[in-house]
């Protein structure tokens, strides 16, 4: 996939204000519009302008999209960074594809998933609607926490940022801080509703919700799959021959005793039942065991291999043989 820069194709500045960006793709779709020119890379470029203008045209898409920086070049190779639109408030629902209902690029689908949903944005009210009562607009943003999180349950304070434009139309960021508490057994994926804490509501219409998407901070450890946690668990060769008792440490913060059977092979999957992230039915542990080789460094080591390889007749190649 190719990155896109939205800048170039409308022809304007990173810090072009909202002014700037309509005038140009106004002027770019007249010029484009495949009704009026009839190149072969009209209705192309046609589509392109449309895109761009999309995304830079919604100040939270545009916001998302600046975080990444300038050094990304269009036509470079480009995967959206890990958790790239972490802590940025969206609202109505987030940015997922909202607003946009040309055809979206493998880029833009990328950054802002499919689908044609109500655009957020700063929203607003008519004049008509004086005297009416409205709920305000529910609010999302992804967070990450700590796998012990889910465990144990905690008290976190989370900044997030909210994309708004300033009196002179160039998009800036408020910060917000909040306290919150995880519950125990919160898995990645689900949403932590905050009451109130959404868009302010208009006349006596009380504030929207803050969803906060759950993920986990990439651990050098675990790995998580739903509810069930994975542990890659090095052993000595000796160890894994003839057996042995190991401690293995949980994302809890404790530690269990694990009996390694005798001639354990390379990749067994040893499940702890119920030692993963807790539930009504918690997920599991998988203790996945791994052969550790010491290097040989100085010449009593590398004999005492010699003597390893006169020991046995093994060949680990044999299954290689047509």
């Amino acid at each position: 996939m190719k990155f896109k820069d939205y800048y170039e194709t409308l022809g304007v500045a990173r810090g072009a204000t909202e002014a700037d960006i309509k005038s140009a793709y106004r002027k770019l779709a007249r010029k484009y519009h495949p009704d009026v020119n009839k190149e072969k890379d009209a209705e192309e470029r046609f589509k392109e302008v449309g895109e761009a203008y999309a995304v830079l045209k919604d100040t939270e898409k545009r916001a998302a999209y600046d975080q990444m920086g300038s050094n990304w070049k269009s036509g470079q190779d480009f995967t959206p960074p890990p958790n790239w639109n972490e802590g940025f408030e969206f609202s109505d629902g987030g940015f997922g594809g909202g607003g946009y209902e040309g055809d979206q690029s493998e880029f833009f689908e990328s950054l802002f998933g499919r689908g044609k949903h109500r655009q957020g944005g700063r929203g607003g009210h008519s004049r008509q609607d004086q005297g009416m009562h409205f709920k305000g607009q529910d609010h999302h943003a992804k967070i990450l926490i700590d796998l012990a999180d889910a465990y144990n349950g905690a008290k976190r304070t989370i900044a997030l940022h909210m994309p708004t434009l300033d009196a002179s139309g160039h998009v800036t960021t408020q910060e917000r801080k909040l306290d919150v508490s995880i519950p125990k057994g919160i898995k990645a994926g689900q949403n932590l509703r905050l009451s109130g804490q959404g868009g302010p509501g208009m006349g006596e219409g009380g504030a929207g919700d803050l969803y906060l998407e759950i993920d986990f901070h990439p651990n050098p450890i675990y790995r998580v799959d739903g509810k069930d946690v994975y542990l890659d668990l090095p052993l000595a060769p000796w160890e894994v021959a003839l057996g042995t008792t190991v401690k293995v440490p949980t994302p809890a913060g404790t530690t269990l005793e694990l009996t390694i059977p005798a001639n354990t092979i390379a990749g067994r999957k040893m499940r702890l039942k119920g030692k993963g992230i807790p539930s009504k039915e918690p997920g599991d542990l998988y203790v996945v065991t791994i052969i550790a080789t010491p290097p040989a460094d100085n010449d009593a080591q590398k004999e005492a291999y010699q003597e390893f390889e006169k020991a046995f007749e093994f060949n680990p190649r044999t299954h290689l043989k047509g």
